[in-house]
């Protein structure tokens, strides 16, 4: 988001790739055994994109410098009992400082794609009005480094640093006039940067920024509405990220590339016969009726509509017609799965419980059934036909612990990526449109409501020095990259 013992001579091998230091050593045992991958192995297709990806407030920090002003996220985590012990993104990684040593750990490990998200309140610290300079250009220089080294960046505009300032001027993504703002502010930094960059997310994970934060209160503004009024929210939101691609579309280059990024309920056949494929595609679209369904579509499923009754959102034609804007790309983050059966109820499906003994990673959301990442991508692909789909998130939280040697043997998050990126695999050679993959997260950062408890990075950071410190995890990614194919 796992046990079987050694007999001795497995114990033996161990023992010795231990006492030789073994992220290195493995690298070069990699190395040393021929690097052309024979025909077994599971390769990718010529020019498939490896990147990593984060978000501004998870890494930043210099929350206060170079004209940035607070977002709903300073505001929420720095208000008592809202966040783990307190913790802030103040400092988070301190990237606003140390981008060009974090384009170097992107560089050692061979990736070609950096997804990374501009500070809405550093770029328009009021939320709209007048640009900050300082701020863009902050954002020039990294486009600059990352460039200069051989990486292209992936713009993410907005990864939930809504700016205070519209918050407590128009009650965020409660009004529309926050959509319109978006709009503004998307398509002024798709003209300052895209020169350089070709590729542009919207949106980040509609139901975070909408369900968690005005719904049910978990992140910021941390809100609890009624359901009516949390619906416009949600509407608002898809609002927000199909005027942004027509303001990219006026404002950007010519070639520019434009998509979102979205955690869809993914939803996985119990079995892969015929009857529980059409029922897990069912759920898919009818159970994702709130956002990526109508982004895809322009249109709400009626299931959606009915469910919601009274309490549906209201919406113009014209509204349905932005939302459902054309797309270049549909990224998908991706983390655990769902389970459907067919059956005989209205819908034709079932979403089946999981039970306690389900594995899980760190973070107790995160379960693990690494099937999820082809269904997402075929799941789309059969249904909305997109022209490109990247996997834009996909990593777990671990419990990484330094050892005396001075590495961090983080096994269970090779288990995790080896075996997503195995059926991201199949799902390329089966022929669906996966351009390329984001593994979350380049290094440990603020996990938002969870502070610096959960850990997602293939770099450890000592939050106290920030001294990064690749894992195994970054060894195996590198070698994966590498080859263009799994390690």
């Amino acid at each position: 988001m796992e046990n079987i013992s050694r007999r001795s001579f497995g114990k033996t091998l161990t023992t010795a790739a231990l006492a030789t230091g073994a992220p290195a050593a493995l690298e070069a045992q990699g190395q040393s055994k021929g690097q052309a991958p024979g025909p077994h192995r599971l390769r990718f297709p010529e020019g498939f994109l490896w990147g990593c990806a984060t978000a501004a407030y998870q890494i930043e920090g210099g929350v206060a410098e170079g004209g940035r002003r607070p977002s709903t996220w300073d505001t929420f985590s720095h208000t008592p009992g809202k966040t783990y012990h307190g913790e802030t993104g103040d400092v988070a990684d301190d990237s606003y400082h140390l981008y060009k040593t974090d384009v170097q750990l992107l560089k050692n490990l061979g990736v070609k794609g950096y997804r990374m998200s501009v500070a809405w309140p550093r770029v328009f610290p009021d939320g709209t009005g007048k640009p900050n300079e300082e701020g863009i250009a902050y954002y020039e220089r990294v486009v600059d480094e990352l460039l200069a080294n051989g990486i292209d960046p992936y713009v993410t505009l907005y990864h939930w640093d809504l700016p205070q300032a519209l918050q407590d001027r128009v009650g965020g993504w409660e009004s529309s006039e926050t959509s319109k703002a978006f709009a503004e502010y998307a398509g002024y930094v798709s003209r300052r940067l895209s020169d350089r960059v070709h590729h542009f997310f919207t949106t980040n994970e509609f139901v975070c920024f909408t369900d968690l934060s005005y719904k049910i209160g978990q992140f910021a503004p941390g809100l609890r509405l009624p359901p009516a009024q949390a619906n416009q929210v949600r509407h608002n939101g898809i609002l927000g990220h199909g005027l942004a691609v027509g303001a990219i579309r006026e404002m950007a280059r010519t070639g520019t590339m434009v998509g979102l990024a979205e955690n869809a309920n993914v939803y996985v056949p119990v079995m892969e016969t015929p009857e529980h494929i059409a029922a897990a595609q069912k759920a898919t679209v009818v159970l994702n009726g709130a956002f990526l369904s109508p982004v895809l579509s322009g249109k709400y499923p009626d299931a959606y509509l009915s469910r919601e009754g009274a309490a549906a959102p209201k919406y113009t034609p014209d509204e349905m017609k932005a939302i459902g804007s054309p797309l270049d790309f549909v990224g998908l983050n991706v983390y655990q799965p769902d389970y459907v059966m067919a059956d005989d109820s209205p819908l034709g499906f079932r979403v089946l419980p999981k039970q306690t003994s389900f594995p899980r990673m760190a973070s107790p959301w995160l379960y693990v059934g690494p099937e999820v990442i082809y269904w997402a991508i075929r799941n789309v692909s059969e249904i909305w036909k997109p022209k490109a789909l990247y996997i834009t998130e996909n990593g777990c939280s671990a419990d990484d612990v330094m050892e005396p040697d001075g590495h961090i043997y983080d096994t269970d998050r090779l288990m995790y990526l080896r075996n997503h990126l195995a059926n991201v695999q199949r799902a390329a050679a089966e022929g669906y449109p996966i351009k390329g993959y984001f593994l979350w997260s380049l290094m440990d950062n603020y996990e938002w409501a969870d502070g610096y408890s959960k850990r997602f990075g293939i770099h450890y950071v000592d939050f106290k020095t920030q001294k990064r410190t690749p894992k195994l995890s970054a060894a195996f990614y590198r070698e994966t990259i590498s080859r263009n194919a799994l390690a």
